[in-house]
């Protein structure tokens, strides 16, 4: 296995980290990343492989779990009953209840809500010149997961600096002040939580969180516990990635001078979420001695899987370096896969098809202001901002 060095905070790598993953795949399906200590897999077929295979899992193995610092207790207690970070039997029966919750009739019924925001947001924009990441991509989604689960939409901005401050404990950029802020806002998001599931336990709604509530298979409910951190996950999850991808995906559009329209905005999405997804490393453990594309794990070696360079495989995708909206059908990563798959992905899915083409309609001639330039947010993939002239 060929050895790479890379700093995932390198500003050029920032901008475009695709030239550092065709290198690494030339070398095979998987390859050493020296600034991760761990091997990585880079090809479209070995990622799709390890996202399925059933050796390797998301939950550290129990006699590996390093000590938890007594600063970041607070959010290990949330990430303690995240069905992202946990294998079967948990995470079967949390997904299994959560999916009895979050149907997708439920989620097809909020297609007139973000048409109706996404028009309620451009009406709003200043003349001349907009940052359509902060007036657009941002309160979209996270006032519509707040809606969903029924917490009041004026705490949006809260509720995405929480967020904001959560996820970035998972950045390469990480040091000492993030994780403070990190563990202080998990503090806050489940104080703030509990208050509205004690609410809805004695004032049920039409809402998700109810619906959470109620939620029983096999005679099984979520604890309080769990519910908590059930919404901290639907709320982070569901704005995060789709405000990456939607930012990502106006630039694009806009760079390659590529039309939308209702009837064209699925294939485009998912173009979009192959080309440029927002999610571009997610790691597992080996839980026992196994050999796979030629390298031998033992229990508890970790295995980082490359979305973005899943996406960007030849060997997938004819020219995949290049934008193309009438590509031939065929499965990306930007969703994951396997047991993980993304729970919000129709949701996603749903508002990009409906948001994007209204935008563009709405802004024909919509343009960019300035350059667009990514965060150092690694191993997330968005924009510091998105400044168009309209």
């Amino acid at each position: 296995m060929q050895s790479f060095s890379q700093s995932p905070t390198d500003p050029d790598f920032v901008q475009n980290p695709y030239p550092f993953y065709d290198r690494m795949r030339a070398a095979g399906d998987l390859a050493y990343w020296k600034d991760y200590a761990m091997p990585c897999a880079t090809s479209h077929r070995a990622v799709q492989a390890l996202l399925r295979d059933r050796r390797f899992g998301r939950e550290i193995p129990a006699e590996m779990a390093p000590e938890i610092p007594a600063h970041l207790r607070p959010f290990y207690d949330i990430e303690a009953h995240s069905m992202l970070e946990l294998e079967p039997p948990r995470h079967t029966r949390l997904r299994g209840l959560v999916l009895r919750a979050f149907t997708s009739r439920r989620i097809k019924a909020l297609a007139p809500e973000i048409t109706q925001l996404s028009h309620d947001l451009i009406d709003r924009f200043p003349e001349r010149q907009v940052d359509l990441l902060t007036a657009f991509c941002q309160p979209l989604p996270v006032i519509i997961i707040c809606r969903l689960l029924g917490v009041p939409e004026d705490m949006a901005p809260q509720l995405l600096q929480w967020s904001n401050a959560m996820v970035a404990l998972y950045q390469a950029r990480r040091d000492q002040q993030i994780e403070t802020d990190a563990a202080d806002a998990a503090s806050a998001f489940s104080d703030f939580m509990q208050s509205y599931i004690d609410r809805r336990r004695t004032a049920p709604a039409d809402d998700l969180i109810t619906h959470l509530i109620a939620a029983e298979e096999h005679g099984e409910k979520l604890s309080t516990s769990e519910l908590i951190t059930t919404c901290i996950l639907l709320l982070n999850a569901g704005h995060e990635a789709t405000v990456h991808t939607m930012g990502n995906g106006i630039k694009t559009l806009l760079e390659t001078g590529t039309p939308i329209s209702e009837e064209s905005a699925e294939p485009i999405c998912e173009e979009i979420m192959r080309y440029d997804p927002p999610l571009h490393m997610f790691t597992r453990y080996a839980y026992e001695k196994t050999e796979v594309f030629g390298h031998t794990f033992q229990r508890g070696d970790q295995v980082a899987l490359l979305l973005g360079a899943a996406n960007r495989d030849p060997q997938a995708y004819p020219d995949p370096n290049r934008f193309d909206p009438t590509r031939a059908a065929k499965p990306h990563t930007g969703f994951g896969g396997g047991l993980h798959f993304c729970v919000g992905a129709p949701l996603a899915r749903l508002e990009l098809q409906i948001a994007l083409p209204i935008l563009f309609t709405r802004c024909p001639d919509l343009r960019l202001a300035q350059p667009a330039t990514y965060a150092n947010l690694y191993h997330f993939h968005g924009l510091t901002q998105l400044t168009v002239a309209h």
